[in-house]
Formats: C-alpha cells, structure tokens, sequence
C-alpha cells in the first residue's frame, strides 16, 4: 500500500475533489442561487445576462483562490502545531 503522500504526488489524492459540504442548507442554497439566475435570465437581455454570468464566474474564482489560501494554510498551521507537540514530547514524558 502506497503512502498518503506518494498517492498525493502521483495525483490519486484530489481534496478539491472530494469535498462535498454536509450542511444541509449548502443544497438548499444551491437550488435558490439556481432559480434566480433563471428569474434574471429572464427579466435580462441575452448581452446583460452574458455580463452577470461573467461577474459570477470572476466571483467564483476569487471565492476558489481564497479556499485554496485557506487550506494551505490551515495545513500549515495544523503541521507546526503537531511539531510543537511532538517537540513538547520529550518534556511530558521525561517530567
């Protein structure tokens, strides 16, 4: 069996992938965002719905590029906690 880090090179691993939000109202959120982009589809010319789409996908990517900085660096954060505790080691058990 291959480490988690040699499937995590070779691209087995995707957490991006993988994550699906558990929290109910995250659906119920989805289906709202869905049905007013269809009511504005509507009430929009094909030109200004086509300049909405764009604002929201530019929006999508800040939001995307803002998640990937936060995993990085909670990852971070949680690895220097765990060397913090396994440097502390030594203390705890030699007391």
């Amino acid at each position: 069996m291959r480490s988690i880090l040699e499937a995590l090179y070779c691209g087995d691993i995707r957490p991006v992938e993988t994550i699906v939000p558990t929290d109910p109202e995250y659906r119920t959120l989805n289906r709202k965002i869905f049905e007013a982009l269809k009511t504005w589809e509507k009430k929009l010319s094909a030109i200004e719905f086509s300049q909405l789409e764009e604002l929201l996908d530019l929006r999508s990517r800040s939001s995307s590029m803002y998640a990937k900085v936060s995993f990085i660096h909670g990852f971070q954060f949680g690895a220097l906690m765990m060397t913090e505790v396994y440097t502390a080691r030594d203390e705890l058990v030699n007391s």
